[in-house]
Order: C-alpha cells, then sequence, then structure tokens
C-alpha cells in the first residue's frame, strides 16, 4: 500500500549560470525571465549570489517542510556516498569554474559530499523583514540554531566555508582573514569598526593589499572615518555581501566567534608564519572537536578554503608541524583526504 499525501512537494533549488557574451557576463536565471542581465565580469559574482538570495527569501519555508534537494533528484549533485542524513542546510555550490552557481536546501551528507559547496551561514530571515537591499543572505536563515548557542568554532567553520564561495580564488589569506572578521563584526547597518590595535593584533595595520583585494571583489567598501575625536585610528567599512548582511548581526555568539578566531591565528607558535600558515590552522582548529583525535577534512574543501592550491598546501602543513601547530598529517591517496592529528596538550 502507498501512502498519500495532500502535501504538494516543495522545490527550493535555484540555479543561475553566468555566460560571457560580447565583453560582457549575462545572467540568466533558469526561473525569471529568458532575457538575461548583462554585467560587468567584476560584478558578475556578487550579483549572482544577490539574485539568488531574492528567490530564497522570496520563498522562504518553515523548518518541518523543506526537504533535501539533492535527494529529491536522484543525487546527481554528488559522487555516491552512504545516503542522506543529518540536518537540512541552505547550501550554496559554484560548478564550471564559477559559470554557474546553486543555492538549495540540501541535508549534511550530501552537501559534505558535493564539490564546490559552502553552508551559507545562519540568518535572521526567519525573524526579522527582509531589507529591501538585503539580498541573498535570507537563505540560510531557516537553519536551526544549536543549544545554547553555536560554539565559536562552528561559528568560524561555517563562515570560511562560506566565504571559500563567495570571495574570488585570488583572494590571499590575508584577506579571507580580514573578511572573516568584518562578517563576524558587522553591526546591524552592514557596517563594521575595526580598531588599530585588533589589526595590529592580525598583523594587518600597515597593509592595504588585503582591503584592496576585498574591494575589487566588490565584497565591501571602506568609508571615511573621523579619528580626532577619539584619538584612535579606526578603519570602518560597509559590507557589500547581502549573505552576511542578513545574518544576525552583532550578537554575542558572532562576537565570541571573532575573538575565537583572533586568538586562533595570534598564539605564540604562529605569530612569525605567514598568513597562509595562520589561515590554514585556523581551519584546522575549526574542524577539530575538541577531545576527538586524528580529523579528516577533503583535500579540495581545505584548499578552496585556505586558498591555496596542492603544493602550496603540502608546504604550508609541514610548516604547521615545524612550529607545532599540529602533530602530523597524511593524505589518504584513495580518497584525498587530509587527515591530522592536534598538537600535543
Amino acid at each position: 500500500m502507498r501512502l498519500c499525501t495532500l502535501r504538494p512537494p516543495v522545490r527550493r533549488t535555484w540555479t543561475v549560470e553566468l555566460r560571457p557574451q560580447q565583453g560582457k557576463t549575462v545572467l540568466h536565471c533558469a526561473l525569471c525571465a529568458p532575457r538575461g542581465h548583462a554585467l560587468a565580469a567584476s560584478a558578475a559574482r556578487p550579483a549572482a549570489l544577490a539574485h539568488l538570495a531574492h528567490h530564497a527569501r522570496r520563498d522562504v519555508l518553515p523548518p518541518h517542510l523543506r526537504t533535501c534537494q539533492c535527494h529529491e533528484r536522484g543525487c546527481r549533485w554528488h559522487p555516491r556516498h552512504r545516503g542522506c542524513a543529518g540536518p537540512v542546510l541552505l547550501v550554496l555550490t559554484r560548478e564550471h569554474g564559477g559559470r554557474l552557481w546553486r543555492l538549495a536546501d540540501v541535508c549534511a551528507a550530501c552537501a559534505g559530499a558535493t564539490p564546490g559547496s559552502a553552508v551559507v551561514p545562519d540568518t535572521a530571515i526567519a525573524s526579522t523583514p527582509a531589507r529591501p537591499d538585503a539580498g541573498p543572505g535570507s537563505a540560510g536563515a531557516q537553519r536551526a540554531p544549536l543549544p545554547g548557542g553555536a560554539a565559536p568554532a562552528h561559528r568560524v567553520r561555517d563562515m570560511l566555508s562560506y566565504l571559500a564561495a563567495a570571495l574570488p580564488p585570488g583572494v590571499r589569506a590575508e584577506g579571507r582573514l580580514l573578511a572573516l572578521q568584518c562578517a563576524l563584526r558587522s553591526n546591524t547597518s552592514g557596517q563594521v569598526h575595526l580598531p588599530a590595535g585588533l589589526l595590529r593584533g592580525m598583523r594587518l595595520a600597515r597593509d592595504l593589499a588585503p582591503w584592496d583585494e576585498l574591494e575589487d571583489a566588490r565584497w565591501l567598501h571602506r568609508l571615511p572615518h573621523p579619528t580626532e575625536q577619539t584619538g584612535h585610528r579606526t578603519t570602518v567599512a560597509q559590507l557589500l555581501d547581502a549573505t552576511v548582511l542578513t545574518q544576525e548581526p552583532a550578537r554575542h555568539d558572532h562576537h565570541r566567534a571573532a575573538d575565537w578566531a583572533l586568538r586562533a591565528v595570534s598564539q605564540p607558535r604562529l605569530r612569525a608564519s605567514p598568513a597562509a600558515d595562520r589561515l590554514t590552522a585556523l581551519v584546522l582548529t575549526a574542524h577539530h572537536s575538541p577531545g576527538a583525535g586524528r580529523t579528516s577534512m577533503e583535500a579540495d574543501h581545505l584548499t578552496r578554503t585556505c586558498g591555496l592550491d596542492q603544493n602550496t598546501l603540502t608546504a604550508t602543513l609541514d610548516r604547521l608541524v615545524t612550529v607545532n601547530a599540529v602533530e602530523a598529517w597524511t593524505i589518504e591517496p584513495a580518497t584525498q583526504d587530509v587527515s591530522w592529528d592536534p598538537p600535543p596538550a
């Protein structure tokens, strides 16, 4: 006997394609009118994320109605794995070198098996009205908060995973560390104020290149800020990433996560290390569960999150062993998973 239901299946998959055409990039959406939108190449990625978020905000569903859209389509988005499992998350996926972007409800197991994917961080769309200029982030609002508030490592891990998809591959480690702090410290209007002391702790007080990279990517822009009144230099920026703009800003756990990440990359053993090493150490620490032994992570996901290639990753992990940031590491030839042991307590 086959059970019937009166509830029609709910589709929560949105896809946009960026097609080069006559020196510009044209954005095509499968759900919108056939006519595409011509964009400058530098504006294509932010426009794609904003367009996907517009659809996700319009099609908000309560958590109990959300299903794994990958499973509904026969799990064709990833290699075979053991099956659907875990909570349904909002997942952003980049395919064909950034020409195709997909935002969809996907279970945790399918999300972990899908190449080029990132979980969209928690947002406030379920509890606050959408702003007209908000853009993509509304999509991630339905993710349930962890009991008692998310651990800082979970917040940092999710945000780093999202930035791996949202930022262009050319953004270096300094820019990714800066973007992480900006995303976690932004206020309700999407502005962030970073004092000089914090930037010195990140070894970015005199380096303008990371700011320039994020501005070129149209992820933020710097604002003038009068310093005469306080006597202290503060850098102020307006975030342009619509997904980050619609997260729950200025929450205590977000600031705790930012402080946790800053301490993780400022520990004595890493102070003299280059930014790529510090970012990689942060990613490994955020993915390691306290009390656990050896931890594994897909090599492709690790390189994208750290902004590295395979050869650079190998050298970076060797340097982390040298400074005792990790005890040892290996890469599994069959699965291409990177496994590492945390440093001795």
